[in-house]
């Protein structure tokens, strides 16, 4: 409990490299305009779907794309939709968010690949399936909000990003040490070579984008969120399972992932047996794909 403790307290604190490689890179360090202004009107009580509408026609990619996302499958409603103001009022206000976030990230993760081992269009096909199947979770499970733990999924190694933008050389020997020795863990290498993980690279550009703080939780634990107080712990666990059911069923780039089976105690915070989440993943696969085609993959 102590050592929890200073980790909580000490969640200010990031090393220099952190901060020095956030700012030292574009394409990342600023989320587009628009999906910050979406972010701000979802979060406003008094902000209309009309103001909502506004914002989206400026932006004819992401009216598109919410376009493509209503009159898919994966929502399944019975007639086309064509119009932008339908669109909002079906999907809802954080659909609405989670999409336009996930457009703009999508352009962050078309990068090119390190040699034969790392493709980030891999990593955010991973990505993407940890979404999917932390939101299925979450609707299992009946804990936290499935649209804001879909965002949460996505954005869990947007850390990596940072570190292969800012620091590509070292992230060059990071995916060398990985490939070569297959005992080591990603977040060894990153320790090795950087001396942080992706964890803090994600967490503090969480904190830079003005992400409410669970998001920065996720982001910073979501490989030992039993290290968060309980109150905290919720959304971190359904992604870290997600992200574990994903690996399974290898869905993009999963090195990352340091186990193949999930701690019971994870599973009791979720109310799950192992039953529940076993065949999961699988039968997710489907969607999954879906989802990856309509958020540009």
């Amino acid at each position: 409990m102590i050592q929890t403790e200073t980790k909580i307290d000490n969640a200010n604190e990031f090393p220099p490299i952190v901060e020095l490689s956030f700012h030292k890179i574009k394409n990342i360090a600023t989320l587009p305009a628009v999906a910050h202004q979406i972010m701000n009107l979802v979060a406003d009580a008094e902000s209309t779907t009309d103001d909502l509408r506004k914002v989206i026609i400026n932006d004819p990619a992401l009216s598109a794309c919410i376009l493509k996302v209503v009159n898919s499958s994966y929502y399944g409603f019975p007639q086309q939709i064509g119009s932008i103001d339908r669109a909002i009022v079906l999907l809802g206000l954080n659909a609405i968010k989670n999409i336009a976030i996930a457009t703009s990230l999508n352009k962050v993760f078309k990068s090119n690949r390190i040699g034969t081992d790392f493709d980030p269009c891999d990593l955010w096909t991973h990505s993407v399936a940890v979404a999917i199947c932390a939101r299925e979770l979450s609707v299992m499970s009946g804990l936290g909000d499935p649209d804001e733990v879909f965002l949460a999924g996505l954005i869990h190694d947007i850390g990596i990003m940072v570190e292969m933008q800012a620091n590509h050389q070292e992230f060059v020997e990071i995916i060398g040490i990985v490939s070569r020795e297959q005992d080591t863990t990603f977040r060894q290498a990153e320790e090795q070579v950087l001396g942080a993980t992706h964890e803090l690279f994600g967490a503090y550009t969480c904190r830079e984008w003005n992400f409410p703080p669970h998001f920065e939780h996720v982001v910073r634990y979501h490989h030992h969120p039993l290290q968060l107080p309980e109150t905290d712990r919720i959304i971190p666990v359904l992604v870290h399972v997600a992200d574990i059911l994903a690996a399974n069923i290898h869905e993009g780039y999963s090195r990352t992932v340091e186990t193949e089976t999930i701690d019971p105690e994870m599973l009791s915070i979720l109310n799950l047996r192992e039953s529940d989440v076993e065949s999961l993943g699988e039968s997710l696969r489907e969607s999954i794909h879906e989802a990856h085609q309509l958020l540009g993959g």
